[in-house]
């Protein structure tokens, strides 16, 4: 699993055989430059998603909840839920928390949408958490943990997130549900794995998480490239003759004489 904001990054990550895209709230950092996923809304997501849609061929795609869209109501949820699907177009939808939404997820999955539910670092309840911290560290985080994925899943949850958790404990929550796990910062042993494309090809420069393993640094290269193109056009060397379009010079000729 990866993520995606856009038409040409869903097709490229859709044409590497990525079996699933996340259109994922960190939108708001990695494209909108928020600070955080606090600011995205709901139209954000549906906006965003739908450009997806039009680049994804094969990959199931599931879109993020932003905040507030699913905290309210069950009914509210159901009602958001249903927009990223009816008018994005994706195949499920992702909620952050565990037991306290437990009446939300069946709502959702009442109406036949497909839920990813969300565990461990839950970047939506930063300001609660004080940051971006590993989370479950103690027995007591770590048993709560276990319980809420099960929760999840005996809610009808399809697959849930395990994010910036310690491995062992992500191992264990694998080996408990019969649902997949996906991790992010959570070590090997769960079914499967998401990252941030733009921390992957090492685009964003704020910052870069320990569990991310970055296979190329295109914020450099952009950056590289811009410049060139900034020096080229300065020196007069951009466009060049292979750049430009030619008229005829009988034609070229007449106008200078103004016929």
């Amino acid at each position: 699993m990866l993520t995606a904001y856009d038409y040409p990054t869903a097709r490229a990550v859709d044409q590497a055989g990525v079996d699933s895209i996340l259109v994922g709230d960190s939108l708001g950092m990695v494209v909108l430059g928020y600070e955080n996923t606090l600011s995205v809304t709901l139209q954000d997501m549906i906006h965003h998603a739908k450009a997806v849609m039009r680049g994804a061929r094969k990959a199931f795609v599931v879109a993020d909840m932003p905040f507030m869209t699913y905290e309210i109501n069950r009914d509210e949820s159901i009602r958001n839920a249903g927009r990223l699907v009816q008018e994005a177009g994706v195949q499920a939808v992702k909620v952050e928390g565990g037991r306290e939404i437990i009446n939300v997820v069946e709502g959702i999955v009442s109406t036949g949408i497909p839920v990813m539910g969300h565990l461990g670092l839950t970047p939506q309840s930063i300001h609660q958490f004080g940051g971006f911290k590993v989370q479950a560290k103690d027995e007591a985080a770590a048993r709560k943990l276990l319980e809420d994925a099960l929760a999840l899943e005996e809610a009808g949850a399809f697959a849930v997130v395990l994010e910036g958790i310690p491995q062992q404990l992500a191992r264990l929550v694998t080996e408990r549900l019969g649902i997949p796990t996906i991790g992010i910062g959570a070590g090997p042993d769960c079914d499967g794995q998401v990252l941030v494309t733009h921390d992957l090809l090492g685009i964003f420069d704020r910052f870069v998480p320990k569990f991310v393993k970055q296979y190329a640094n295109m914020y450099e290269l952009m950056l590289e490239s811009l410049s060139r193109y900034v020096q080229e056009v300065e020196n007069g060397t951009f466009p060049g003759p292979e750049h430009c379009f030619n008229i005829e010079p009988e034609v070229l000729e007449s106008l200078y004489r103004g016929e």
